[in-house]
């Protein structure tokens, strides 16, 4: 299934995206400038650098209109060629496919002025383009990933990961975590949390009544019944049970090589990883470039494209704008679902 973008209003009421183009010198700009050739059936604005997006347009040969953004005025539609900027400035002129830290506060301050407006306007919503981890850490600033970082900015205890593309939601427990730390941090705290998480926003943001979710277990085969470990037998199986008995549908915990298969997936509504690497090479497999990060727990929504600044691409005109057109659409029915429409 291809993404399409698509939008038809329960009411009046106009949605809006507030996008970020992420690392300057990646391909956040060149997505947003080939997505504004078209014309899209709600309002979306770029945080962004104006003369970044200009000097990108320029280099993509593509014609692009800037237009100051006003929170004040009512919603409308973007005109083809048109983006809707809210202006931040640069330290540096970027250049494409040339990392410079001196722009690090730049990125960061996009992303921390986008979440405040969508704090403030229940029908706006995020959609976050790509960083680079890296440059961010080398520029001095302890950063693991967005969905941290916005969960620190909204104040919101507990993010949880979730990726999905077309016929599959894959959720995960832990995130940007060495491999080695990962049996240590899943507690049976933190699991019961994460499963509520994700079950209040399944029901509250994707319109499902009555999830079904599919537990991976954490060791080769669930652990053996103890002979692979013992995580699933001291952690993972008592918190499902005790969360069945709180009428949640879970299923597992099941072998992470075997959970995927197409019987499981015809039953479950979302499948929970234990781990980063657990699940996302599967959707990754069947969905990259068509896949939706999305992140659970928030008081706002936040979607995100599944792949990475790809500096080389960047100012070339070869890029792929399926999965900033997935986010740009799961982002609209998220917030659809999430509001009382009249």
């Amino acid at each position: 299934m291809k993404p399409t973008l698509k939008y038809e209003s329960k009411t009046d009421i106009k949605i809006r995206l507030i996008v970020t183009t992420g690392e300057p010198a990646g391909i956040g700009p060149d997505l947003c400038i080939n997505l504004s050739q078209q014309a899209l059936p709600f309002e979306w604005v770029v945080v962004a650098d104006p003369d970044l997006i200009a000097e990108r347009a320029r280099q993509l040969q593509l014609p692009v209109q800037l237009t100051a953004f006003e929170p004040s005025q009512q919603a409308r539609c973007n005109a083809p060629g048109e983006i809707k900027i809210q202006a931040v400035k640069l330290a540096n002129q970027a250049t494409a496919g040339e990392l410079d830290p001196e722009n690090t506060r730049y990125v960061l301050e996009t992303i921390k002025q986008a979440v405040q407006y969508c704090q403030q306007d229940a029908d706006a919503g995020l959609v976050t383009g790509p960083v680079h981890k890296g440059i961010i850490n080398q520029a001095g600033f302890p950063f693991t990933g967005h969905t941290e970082y916005i969960a620190e900015l909204t104040q919101s205890p507990l993010p949880v990961m979730m990726l999905l593309t077309p016929g599959l939601r894959v959720a995960l427990v832990t995130t940007h975590l060495p491999l080695h730390q990962v049996s240590q941090a899943i507690t049976p705290s933190l699991l019961e949390k994460v499963i509520k998480v994700l079950y209040r926003d399944l029901v509250s943001r994707f319109n499902i009544a009555d999830p079904v979710i599919y537990v991976c277990g954490l060791n080769p085969h669930a652990g053996e019944n103890g002979h692979l470990g013992t995580e699933e037998l001291e952690t993972i199986i008592p918190v499902i049970e005790k969360l069945k008995s709180q009428q949640i549908k879970l299923i597992g915990p099941l072998p992470a090589d075997t959970i995927f298969s197409p019987a499981n997936l015809e039953h479950a509504d979302v499948v929970l990883a234990m781990y980063h690497d657990q699940g996302l090479p599967v959707l990754k497999y069947k969905g990259f470039g068509e896949a939706v990060n999305v992140t659970l727990g928030l008081p706002i929504v936040r979607t995100s494209v599944d792949h990475g600044t790809a500096l080389e691409l960047a100012g070339t005109g070869r890029i792929n704008t399926g999965s900033m057109k997935f986010a740009m659409q799961t982002a609209i029915d998220m917030l659809d679902n999430s509001q009382p429409r009249s």
